[in-house]
């Protein structure tokens, strides 16, 4: 690993390299497959996968007017990564940097919309054909460009490249899963990477896996999810909720995924018999599955009560389907237990810290390589606890319930591994202070 290097502004001209034959299809595949858009568009708005209003953003047709003077694009696959940048947008707005903010879901877009200021320019990213990206990167000149974790697809890259645009990969993570799939195909990945000025890696191991792959100049930053703020929840709503669940045990049920509601269901089912009053909060990942869900809490001979339907929970009710988008810190405030869904299938799991900063006590299943060195760091301190199995859970569970000493307890000690975590804003901030400075004297100009 080394230290930052200097902007490429700052470089020699830059040489082209020959791409690697992968590469070289690709960008002859997607070529071709551009005139194709509409059928996928088609499909995509059938599925509910995008916006019928700004599907020309795909097409990379921008949807607002470039702001004058230098412009920071910030790239994310999704929700995850669009709140990883949270931070890192408020401190570049106290620049007064202007912001262009990409990303690819319909989810994601709505949580911008929601929790972001309004001058933070939104688009989704286009689709990854040559003549899309082109017209994006016509359009928005972006001055620097910073891609969130691993959502790199080649042309978009290659295209920015071209036009000298200083690239870093902020937060950076290579998954297990990922990393030899990408050593299969090392001099692809290797061209890629190699795009970009600087990779900040969120943990040594990613830094060691992104220098293997053929990064050139690494540095471990942290991961910035630890300095998110936690998600907001309305006061009012809360309120209401907590009238309505008054002495009853409560737990949520965070991000779940297909194949884990019935496993929870059978928790319940056995957890009922010593503590008849709980309630357990399903919070499904995706909530178009809400129903989804409340037909197998029937199935299961237990009653549900949907939130999309502004149903709130009664004394019948066993299940609560919280099937609404950006609600989570509600219910991380409701309840002090959280079991942490993706976690009992094979999808790697989901970001605990935003239910820690919230209070609650951690619970998840075996599969969390997505966030595997957080939950080791609070596995070991007792801030959170791996259950593989229902009977795992039922123990786990009970025992959380029963005893506050102890609930309290594994809170505080995951409190305290988020804070002896946390920091990678102001190392993110630090290793892109040349760029920064270098768009702040850009900044002077054009407004002078």
């Amino acid at each position: 690993m080394t230290s930052a290097s200097p902007p490429r502004w700052q470089a020699g001209p830059l040489l082209a390299d020959p791409l690697p034959m992968t590469l070289r299809v690709y960008q002859t595949l997607t070529a071709g497959i551009a005139p194709l858009a509409p059928l996928l568009i088609r499909r995509r708005l059938k599925q509910g996968k995008e916006e019928p209003a700004r599907v020309d953003e795909r097409r990379g047709v921008a949807a607002h007017v470039r702001p004058h003077g230098p412009l920071v694009w910030i790239h994310g696959a999704s929700v995850g990564e669009v709140l990883a940048a949270a931070g890192l947008i408020e401190r570049l707005r106290a620049l007064n940097l202007r912001i262009l903010l990409t990303s690819g879901t319909v989810t994601s877009a709505a949580v911008v919309a929601k929790r972001f200021p309004p001058d933070i320019i939104h688009q989704f990213i286009p689709y990854d054909a040559p003549r899309f990206v082109d017209r994006f990167l016509d359009h928005w000149q972006p001055s620097l460009g910073l891609f969130i974790e691993s959502d790199l697809w080649p042309n978009l890259i290659l295209g920015a490249a071209a036009r000298r645009l200083p690239m870093v990969l902020i937060n950076g993570r290579m998954s297990p899963r990922s990393f030899p799939r990408w050593q299969r195909a090392s001099a692809t990945i290797g061209t890629l990477l190699g795009k970009f000025d600087i990779c900040l890696a969120q943990s040594q191991m990613d830094a060691e896996r992104f220098s293997a792959l053929g990064s050139p100049n690494v540095v471990t930053t942290g991961n910035l999810k630890m300095d998110v703020d936690p998600p907001p929840g309305d006061p009012a709503r809360l309120e209401r909720l907590m009238a309505v669940t008054r002495g009853r045990p409560v737990i949520v049920a965070a991000s779940t995924h297909p194949g884990e509601e019935e496993i929870l269901l059978d928790v319940h089912r056995t957890l009922a018999g010593v503590f008849p009053t709980l309630l357990t909060v399903i919070v499904p990942r995706h909530p178009h599955r809400g129903e989804q869900v409340a037909n197998l809490v029937q199935a299961a001979g237990l009653q549900p009560a949907l939130r999309s339907r502004e149903q709130l929970p009664t004394a019948a009710t066993a299940i609560y389907v919280a099937d609404t988008m950006g609600e989570l810190g509600l219910f991380y405030r409701l309840a002090p237990i959280v079991f942490m869904g993706g976690s009992l299938i094979e999808h790697g799991g989901q970001n605990p810290i935003e239910a820690v900063k919230l209070g609650a006590s951690i619970v998840h299943g075996p599969h969390v390589a997505n966030f595997n060195e957080v939950y080791r760091e609070l596995d070991d301190a007792h801030g959170a606890f791996m259950a593989p199995d229902v009977d795992a859970l039922v123990r786990r569970f009970g025992h959380l319930l029963s005893d506050a000493p102890a609930r309290q307890a594994s809170i505080d000690a995951a409190n305290r591994v988020v804070e002896r975590l946390g920091g990678a804003l102001d190392r993110t901030i630090s290793a892109l202070e040349p760029y920064l400075l270098q768009l702040q004297i850009e900044q002077g100009a054009a407004n002078a």
